[in-house]
């Protein structure tokens, strides 16, 4: 670890702000200005497609793909970022584990609320089946929003009948709209990038009125895990969303699922984006991969039709 290399990433990520709630339009330009500081690494080629009905990057390593597919879902507060934005972590994330990912360009509020990104999501899922994809060879990974949206979207599928993906992937999601957990205003001030204001400010264009109080915007502190794949969830200790992950983690457990809940000390939300900067995002990520490949199985179909 290093103490000079977490100084200086809480230093960045604490640049002024404007004061008071800014229009989306500003939220979306700083987002998208912040993380193109972000290194994306070599080795990968991205592909503009679809799945579903929307758009979505395709991200492939250059030096040949091995069999399995990562949906990974991009972060932004439903109401900003891109599967651009995000490809410092989905590069990283298919250097590493040598699988192909798709990153969906899910609507966001407050054009599209709540649940126009679940159904979108969930949308790239179906598509990935209907195309012959194996759901073992699939998993589900996300930061922030996207984090959040990667247990939704298995909420949904579970809900609609769906086979599971093989494992979910979650960098400091977002998973409460109640806001009801003790680190909501325990880590204010330590967090150096959100305050409950901020994302109560766009929370509120992603739930337009909806209950906060379901399964699909609540998910660690109302969602019936059972069944769920395998899940790793990180998180970082200098976060307001800290208890998201530390009340989904246990929910998880709860329902007799197997998880493992990564915290690292000292960090900021989705602190994995600054890979290449902090020793902490490298090591995150590659236990994050490990996790991948030893989770994500393609069928044998050979054997499968001699048998």
């Amino acid at each position: 670890m290093s103490k000079e290399q977490r100084a200086r990433v809480d230093a960045m990520m604490r640049q002024p702000r404007p004061e008071g709630p800014r229009p989306v339009e500003a939220i979306r330009a700083g987002f998208k200005a912040l993380m193109a500081q972000m290194i994306v690494p070599d080795g990968i080629r991205t592909t503009q497609t679809a799945l579903g009905d929307r758009p979505a990057l395709h991200v492939e390593p250059d030096s040949g793909q091995r069999a399995g597919t990562i949906l990974y879902f991009h972060g932004g507060g439903w109401v900003f970022g891109s599967p651009e934005t995000a490809l410092s972590l989905t590069g990283h994330l298919v250097v590493k584990t040598g699988f192909g990912a798709y990153s969906p360009d899910y609507r966001l509020a407050p054009e599209h609320p709540f649940p126009a990104a679940i159904e979108d999501t969930l949308g790239a899922y179906r598509a990935l089946l209907d195309r012959g994809e194996d759901p073992s060879a699939i998993a589900f990974a996300g930061d922030s929003a996207g984090g959040g949206l990667a247990v939704t979207t298995c909420l949904a599928a579970r809900d609609a009948g769906l086979p599971l993906p093989a494992a979910v992937v979650t960098f400091s999601a977002g998973l409460d709209a109640t806001r009801t957990g003790r680190s909501m205003d325990a880590k204010e001030g330590i967090d150096p990038i959100f305050t409950r204001e901020s994302v109560e400010h766009t929370g509120a264009m992603y739930l337009a009125g909806a209950d906060p109080h379901q399964p699909l915007l609540s998910p660690a502190v109302l969602a019936d895990l059972t069944g769920f794949p395998p899940m790793l969830i990180q998180v970082g200790t200098n976060e307001i969303l800290l208890d998201d992950s530390t009340r989904l983690a246990a929910r998880a457990h709860a329902a007799g699922v197997d998880v493992i809940l990564d915290i690292t000390a000292d960090v900021p939300h989705v602190f994995q984006s600054f890979a290449g900067v902090l020793d902490e995002a490298d090591q995150a990520l590659d236990r994050a991969a490990l996790f991948l490949t030893q989770h994500v199985h393609v069928p044998d179909t050979a054997a499968a039709s001699a048998g």
